[in-house]
């Protein structure tokens, strides 16, 4: 156990776990510790009194002191049970704080990680940090505390007990622990690589699953399932070797445990019984010194066992803290001040911006939205344009240049401030867990129900809700699944006009609309958008038309602007998009 902590690495991470864990759980965790101090010296005691039993009834037989050691033996074992009672109790009770401590910690950093973190992280292994990891936190804490406290401290009194009654005995335990140690360490070597494999297998678990339910209709449609069953059976196959390598490492140190705890207790009980019938010993003192032993193997093999396990559960708390450490790649300011109050003015100046590849999408880019103007944004699909709304967002930040709102760099601001100026909806329409007013409501919180209802109105959602079994209480069901396209996008629509914020953002709002649909959503429109500074991206000009400014964006250049009618005259990449659209 003790090379385990010779590594830099493991003593860091066990440091940093000690030191946030006990510090907030230090009374459970000194309860359990006393409680532990306790057990140790009533198991010490229990080998102890063994001496005086065979002394006093054997030797002496002195009757009068039966109720006295009868007694003893009582208090012993009505002190330990007591004490293992405590020590069971607190310790649960602080292992299953520290998972749920570690859970709420680690879902923080990942909320408030920016989009480029979820896009470089995959769920199924955020999913399986959020999860094992924690329970390797709580596994690893408590194999420090019982191994430290209960089996080392144990085995210390065992020991003093074994010295103090036959101390050239004793000199066998000092042979036979190295051995042990020895064979322990040979079988740890390989631990560590199988533990982390089987982490990494589980995510793969995790991670088909996840495609399954998600993908379903495309497993469904292609006829993969014997694909998908493939990498499923792979990766269950692959924790299930993993975890039967690791289980055959840990059950090998106890043929090793096992064999020389037979040696040792065999060559006492010989050198015992000549000490005994040919020395002269007081048969109480031998009586105790083999209690001591044989009390003192169950502490001595879990502890050369503890190394193999906490090799497994140190992967797992390196890997929670490699995800809480990871910085962040948006975060607000130290100084970050709220936004203030003005008519909506939206500012791009001089920005440039790549996504992880390198690959510029605006170079030194200009641009002002009007307040309280519609303006649409329309071009060939790569030019920058779902880019602009991210960065309006603050989903990430520029490489260079600014984003102003009303003259305020965003990237000074409260991330809370900008975002309660802004509604938006995305073509992805995502939908929660829960009913459909629950989802509308999640736009605006507080509204009340007619408000929800008056947002389903306008979005013209309300029809459709009525028509459900429930109404408005109807569960959507996994990401919206238990509704159509157009009906989550209407619903997601109904949602962003419930905020009533100064900035509405649709990008590809109509995408999942059929004509009608998407004909009442454009007189919707014009209601909704009225004195607010509305950006819109659409593939259908249709939708657009109305705009007060329509921006032609290629390659993350603007190459027109205007209104509908002066682009159809200019002749340019617009009038050519319009016309395409209206070919048969």
């Amino acid at each position: 156990m003790f090379r385990f902590f010779r590594s830099t690495e493991n003593q860091r991470l066990v440091a940093r776990l000690v030191k946030e864990s006990f510090h907030e759980h230090k009374f459970g965790y000194g309860a359990a510790i006393v409680s532990m101090l306790v057990v140790a010296a009533m198991t010490g005691a229990s080998a102890w009194i063994l001496r005086e039993i065979t002394n006093e009834f054997v030797i002496f037989k002195r009757l009068d002191r039966i109720n006295l050691i009868a007694g003893g033996v009582a208090v012993i074992f009505l002190l330990k049970g007591v004490a293992n009672f405590v020590q069971a109790y607190f310790m649960s009770r602080v292992g299953n704080a520290i998972i749920a401590d570690r859970q709420r910690k680690i879902y923080d950093r990942i909320l408030a990680q920016g989009i480029e973190f979820y896009h470089s992280t995959s769920s199924s292994d955020l999913i399986t940090r959020m999860t094992n990891n924690a329970q390797a936190a709580r596994n690893v804490l408590d194999l420090i505390v019982t191994s430290y406290v209960r089996d080392l401290v144990t085995l210390i009194v065992l020991v003093m007990v074994m010295i103090w009654q036959q101390p050239a005995l004793s000199l066998i335990c000092f042979v036979v622990g190295p051995v042990a140690i020895y064979g322990v360490n040979r079988i740890l070597k390989r631990v560590r690589k199988f533990a982390a494999m089987e982490f990494r297998s589980v995510g793969q678990i995790v991670q088909v699953i996840q495609e399954t339910a998600v993908g379903v209709r495309v497993v469904k449609s292609f006829n993969l399932e014997g694909l998908m069953r493939k990498r499923m059976y792979k990766a269950v196959s692959d924790v299930e070797n993993r975890a039967n390598n690791i289980a055959t490492l840990e059950a090998a140190t106890s043929p090793v445990m096992e064999t020389l705890a037979g040696f040792a207790i065999a060559g006492a009980v010989l050198v015992s019984g000549l000490l005994v019938l040919q020395g002269g010993q007081m048969p109480g003192n031998i009586m105790a010194f083999i209690a001591a032993l044989l009390l003192a193997y169950e502490p001595a093999k879990r502890l050369a066992r503890v190394r193999i396990s906490l090799e497994s559960g140190i992967v797992g708390v390196r890997m929670m803290f490699e995800l809480a450490d990871r910085p962040l790649t948006l975060a607000e300011k130290p100084d970050a001040r709220p936004l203030r109050s003005g008519p909506g003015e939206i500012r791009f100046d001089n920005v440039s911006f790549s996504y992880q590849d390198g690959t510029p999408v605006l170079s030194r880019f200009d641009l002002t939205f009007a307040p309280g103007k519609m303006t649409a944004l329309v071009g060939p699909s790569g030019g920058g344009k779902s880019t602009i709304l991210n960065l309006i967002m603050r989903m990430y930040d520029p490489r260079s240049g600014k984003v102003m709102l009303d003259g305020q760099d965003i990237s000074n601001a409260t991330l809370a401030s900008l975002r309660e100026k802004i509604a938006y909806v995305s073509q992805d329409t995502f939908l929660f867990a829960g009913t459909i007013m629950h989802n509308i409501r999640l736009g605006r919180q507080d509204a009340t129900d007619a408000e929800v209802i008056a947002a389903a109105r306008a979005a013209n959602a309300h029809e459709f809700i009525l028509a459900q079994a429930k109404g408005y209480e109807t569960d959507v069901g996994e990401n919206g699944g238990l509704l159509s396209g157009g009906q989550r996008q209407r619903i997601s629509i109904a949602r962003a006009m419930l905020r009533n914020a100064e900035i509405l953002l649709l990008d590809e709002a109509t995408s999942a609309l059929d004509a009608e649909s998407e004909a009442l959503f454009r007189d919707a429109l014009h209601q909704l958008t009225e004195g607010r500074t509305t950006i819109v991206i659409a593939h259908r000009l249709s939708t657009v038309h109305q705009a007060d400014t329509i921006v032609v964006l290629e390659a993350g250049q603007v190459v027109e602007s205007g209104p509908h009618r002066s682009l159809l005259n200019q002749g340019g990449l617009y009038q050519k998009l319009y016309e395409y659209q209206l070919m048969p």
